[in-house]
């Protein structure tokens, strides 16, 4: 395993599950002082997008960065199936999450018509868990 792809994965995730912490907290609450200057925080996290079902998307971006960060430490754990498997795990939920990021981006620029900082932050941070896990994988591979 590389422990450099490994580490800059999990400081990915991180990032990204701070920032799904704090926009559904910001969502939970609508303190719009938490947009941090940026109107369009506010409009995006108002719109009817963000939501599914009634569960704020930010609170699916938590659940996903922790099931990432589950499978990453369970890797290192005495668990064969996870230190096989673990990196197309990590890969597959990287691979949803940036997919459905895009899908979010796309209707923040041309549904909404706003864009949110922290949506953006979150975006960047799975698609470089994303781009880890696709070198990742290639690196595990036999040749």
């Amino acid at each position: 395993m590389n422990k450099k792809l490994y580490w800059t994965s999990i400081v990915f995730a991180i990032m990204g599950l701070l920032v799904s912490i704090y926009m559904t907290i910001y969502k939970l609450t609508a303190n719009d002082a938490m947009c941090l200057g940026s109107g369009d925080c506010s409009t995006v996290n108002a719109s009817r997008y963000s939501e599914i079902y009634g569960i704020p998307v930010a609170l699916f971006g938590v659940a996903g960065f922790l099931a990432i960060l589950a499978v990453h430490f369970m890797e290192n754990r005495d668990s064969r199936f996870f230190q096989e498997q673990g990196t197309l795990m990590v890969f597959g939920m990287g691979l949803f999450g940036f997919v459905f990021s895009l899908y979010l981006t796309y209707l923040e620029f041309y549904v909404i018509h706003a864009v949110c900082p922290f949506c953006v932050a979150s975006a960047v941070a799975i698609t470089i868990v994303f781009i880890v896990g696709i070198i990742r994988l290639a690196k595990t591979q036999p040749e």
